[in-house]
């Protein structure tokens, strides 16, 4: 897929170790965790690097995007998750898509409620080790 500008980045800090992290990610992307291809209609897998990386891409008339789930340890403890939007938003049409998703706020909104369903998973799964 073509290089896409940059559109944000959103993070949380779970507190769990990361390989459980990174089983909430494909939980909470995928509809069979596992097999990380199963991602939401719309979106085709780009990459599934295990504990560190999982990348979403797709397209339709109005914009032509990429999703990606980074995954670190972060210096106090737990895994740092940041989400990063790049998209593309071709013509007239385009512009008026951007202003309705990014520009409303309904993306921050969107991709906010991902990462925490990440961190609750993240935490029900590392409570049901214990």
């Amino acid at each position: 897929m073509e290089r896409l500008p940059y559109i944000d980045e959103h993070a949380i800090t779970v507190p769990a170790d990361r390989a459980a992290t990174w089983r909430a990610v494909l939980r909470t992307m995928c509809s069979n965790p596992d097999d990380p291809e199963t991602v939401p209609l719309g979106f085709t897998l780009e990459a599934a690097e295990q504990n560190e990386r999982f990348a979403i891409t797709g397209r339709h008339p109005f914009s032509v995007y990429r999703l990606i789930f980074l995954l670190d340890d972060d210096p106090a403890g737990g895994t740092r998750v940041a989400a990063q939007t790049w998209a593309a938003f071709p013509g007239f049409t385009g512009r008026i898509y951007r202003a309705l998703v990014i520009g409303s706020g309904g993306h921050r909104v969107v991709v906010g409620n991902m990462l925490k369903r990440i961190a609750r998973q993240a935490l029900s799964a590392t409570a049901a080790q214990r």
